[in-house]
């Protein structure tokens, strides 16, 4: 796998994008919404298909937040962190009221925005009020007007975010050093944001009744090769790679939260994660617990946290979860599948030396929300063995040939503003290096952090629409479990000088583990 070394796509790439996935809505995003008289109906065709959606289809446009929120005071920072996590309740609870209430919307024009919409828009702005007093309270300064303005969310009704005929997923993507097309074609019929539309019927059920759709899988094998060149190495280039082996989740680390972003409330990511490295991870962790934690790593100095949404294979199974939050009551559905093999691998810059990675750095890449927000945070890389110096996909699930499995890769982030570890949207404290690998406004090189993740997965097949053996990444609801929305989270925690021996092995050239 290759370096990311762009921050935001190109406008091809967003435009191609936005037109497979009708992604950005006014600076706020989408959320989809099928409805279903249960979101977990037995399939009179088999459990292991996914469902054609028979109903209406309905999206509501709501801003994103957090991505507003740069400049939070330390002080704050756990009462809008709570107050955060709100809103994103707040959501997947207007989400599932729209998915649990077809008959009435189909005998009331006005129900969505009376008994939705409307009280969504009340919770909402109590909640930013909050948020703007805990800024207050401690003395930061908060544009209260703007805040509030944030509160509304509107509706769409699915023709209006039709995108339409043939469709290409072509593009820029952040991986393996350069510009490269992100997909490939989709052939036929008109395409509507998820499912492919026959008859005014959308196919976008998916087992838990959210996705994914026929239209969110690709044939890999007919996909135009899309992967770029590397960025050219100079005489300063930091050559060597970390390898650290931390076993791929077999004993089953899993847990909802998101310590990063909803530090102190449980559930607060709505979908489960595998953990490996350090094994205290949890909503109520912080940096003396993570000190405490052990470690999953043959390198026991390696108490790094490294979380990834687990992958689900779409088959009927009640996994054990399937009655609790972040599993079925955020109808993240179906058996869990661990990876194949988990490799995680430390690299250096193609243009200088790294700097060593400080104590407790969080990074997060990729976006969660990437279908409701739009793909400027997007940096999900999806592949087949065999495959992967050909094709990346960002906006596709493969379907890989028999004896080829699906590969999931990160490449962080690999520049630091060289004095935070963390910042007030998570993300501004760390940045991609440009196209040629250099680092920006400051910024200093660190040892890129890279992950491959592979699974033995049955290839699915689509008939009339409908998928069988669908597998799909977990995350919250209303993102229709879109490939696009994967991510990855990572916690720097090191002991007995580990870090700096990782600056050291690759700043000198060398191979180590």
């Amino acid at each position: 796998m290759g370096r990311n070394t762009r921050k935001r796509r190109t406008p091809l790439a967003t435009k191609a994008i936005a037109a497979s996935a009708a992604l950005a809505l006014g600076g706020g995003g989408l959320i989809w919404a099928n409805f279903y008289a249960s979101a977990h109906e037995s399939n009179s065709s088999g459990q292991n298909q996914t469902y054609a959606a028979t109903g209406q289809v309905a999206t509501i446009a709501c801003p994103d937040v957090q991505q507003k929120l740069t400049n939070v005071p330390a002080k704050a920072q756990q009462g809008v962190a709570t107050e955060l996590a709100n809103l994103d309740k707040q959501v997947t609870e207007a989400y599932t009221r729209l998915a649990s209430t077809r008959q009435a919307q189909t005998q009331d024009a006005s129900f969505v925005q009376n008994a939705i919409v409307g009280p969504l828009k009340d919770k909402r702005a109590a909640t930013l009020d909050r948020i703007r007093i805990d800024i207050q309270r401690v003395g930061g300064q908060v544009d209260a007007a703007g805040l509030s303005a944030l509160a509304a969310c509107t509706t769409q009704s699915a023709n209006q975010t039709n995108a339409g005929g043939q469709q290409q997923n072509g593009g820029q993507q952040q991986q393996n050093g350069g510009q490269q097309q992100n997909g490939g074609q989709q052939q036929g019929g008109q395409q509507n944001n998820g499912g492919q539309q026959q008859g005014g019927q959308q196919n976008n059920g998916g087992q838990g009744g959210d996705g994914p759709s026929a239209a969110d899988f690709v044939d890999i094998t007919k996909v135009q090769p899309n992967v770029a060149a590397k960025p050219q190495k100079s005489g300063n280039a930091s050559t060597g790679a970390f390898i650290t082996k931390c076993g791929v989740n077999a004993n089953q680390n899993h847990n909802s939260d998101n310590v990063i972003v909803a530090p102190g409330v449980t559930n607060g990511a709505h979908h489960v994660h595998d953990y490996v490295g350090n094994q205290k991870v949890n909503a109520f962790s912080n940096n003396n617990t993570f000190l405490q934690g052990g470690s999953s790593c043959q390198n026991k100095n390696d108490l790094s946290a490294y979380y990834w949404p687990v992958i689900r294979l779409q088959d009927g199974t009640q996994e054990k979860d399937a009655n609790a939050d972040g599993g079925g009551k955020d109808l993240n559905v179906g058996k869990i599948l661990t990876p194949q093999q988990a490799q995680i691998k430390y690299v250096g810059s193609p243009t200088s030396k790294v700097v060593a990675m400080p104590q407790f750095l969080r990074i997060i890449t990729g976006d969660a929300k990437a279908f409701v927000n739009g793909p400027a945070n997007a940096n999900a890389h999806w592949s087949c063995t065999g495959f992967e110096n050909k094709v990346q996909l960002t906006d596709k699930y493969p379907i890989c040939p028999q004896g080829s499995q699906v590969v999931r890769s990160f490449a962080f982030q690999s520049c630091w503003d060289g004095k935070n570890i963390d910042s007030a949207n998570h993300r501004t404290h760390v940045a991609f290096a440009d196209a040629a690998g250099n680092c920006g406004n400051g910024f200093k090189a660190i040892p890129q952090l890279t992950m491959r993740l592979v699974y033995n997965v049955t290839p699915p097949t689509i008939q009339n629409g409908q998928v069988k053996n669908a597998y799909a990444v977990d995350g919250f609801p209303e993102e229709l479990h879109k490939a696009i929305t994967d991510h990855d989270d990572f916690i720097s925690v090191t002991t007995g000088g580990l870090a700096n021996k990782i600056a050291n092995c690759i700043n000198t050239g060398q191979k180590c583990q």
